[in-house]
């Protein structure tokens, strides 16, 4: 039987932030998924993920069942309170946190905002963009266009090379839960890629930290591992090729036995 995560609402302020628990052995793992990427979408990774830690895995505001809307920011501050919120209300001690795209950028603010609310860090390909930096590879246009599109009930481009290597499960996942992102929340968040510096985040990182990135993904590349874990203090970095971005899509399995190694080495 597979096992079924428990979804759960907390409210941080007037901000409703919705979760996914999924109860593994060992240490707790806090998981912040990317730009367009509800808490759903990293479910087949996340009970992966649970047979070594106690997994929940966040909707970022404006994002899944979380709230939105244009009054509400975006920007990198406002989601590590978010987050520091929840892990506080949840009473977990120093979890591990794991982020993903824009969610390894929130992370990073939130190890520099509340270091003491934190264990170790793992960075998934984290934009290196920022004032005086190189742009995102991928345009703001790119997501709203796919939005607008699954918001009309248009079926995903399989034929984009980025979704290469998605099964027809994740595809139709995709295809239900993005309309739930809100385009103010998705504008905003590209927009931080450019204007929020996240390098001057990682001297303030406290505890052990793995970067792993994609050989493919255009978003880190080896000078930029190499900047990273000279910032970091305690950094160590692993590269999977063969894959682009979204890495456990393209290969679940050298992911998973990645996280794995640095958690039980660091727990």
């Amino acid at each position: 039987m597979q096992m079924q995560p428990r979804g759960r609402h907390l409210m941080v302020g007037d901000v409703r932030l919705h979760h996914l628990e999924y109860q593994g052995e060992g240490p707790s793992l806090v998981l912040l998924p990317g730009i367009t990427s509800p808490a759903i979408s990293w479910d087949f990774v996340s009970r992966r993920l649970a047979a070594f830690s106690h997994v929940f895995t966040l909707d970022i505001r404006g994002r899944g069942l979380s709230s939105g809307g244009a009054e509400l920011s975006y920007d990198l501050g406002a989601c590590a309170a978010d987050t520091a919120a929840v892990i506080a209300q949840l009473g977990l001690q120093n979890p591990v946190i794991l982020g993903h795209s824009m969610g390894a950028r929130i992370a990073l603010r939130l190890a520099a905002d509340a270091p003491d609310a934190v264990g170790p860090l793992i960075l998934v390909d984290p934009p290196v963009t920022g004032p005086g930096r190189r742009d995102y590879p991928v345009p703001l246009q790119w997501y709203l266009d796919g939005l607008a599109a699954a918001c009309r009930g248009e079926p995903t481009d399989t034929s984009n090379p980025l979704l290469a290597k998605w099964t027809e499960e994740q595809i139709a996942q995709r295809d239900q839960w993005l309309p739930t992102c809100d385009p103010v929340a998705i504008a905003q968040s590209h927009a931080s890629f450019h204007e929020e510096d996240i390098h001057v985040l990682m001297p303030k990182a406290p505890t052990p930290t793995l970067l792993i990135y994609a050989e493919q993904g255009g978003t880190v590349t080896d000078d930029d591992a190499v900047e990273i874990c000279t910032l970091i203090p305690d950094c160590r970095s692993v590269r999977i090729d063969g894959v682009g971005h979204m890495i456990p899509w393209d290969d679940l399995e050298t992911f998973i036995d990645t996280v794995e190694s640095f958690v039980g080495r660091v727990i």
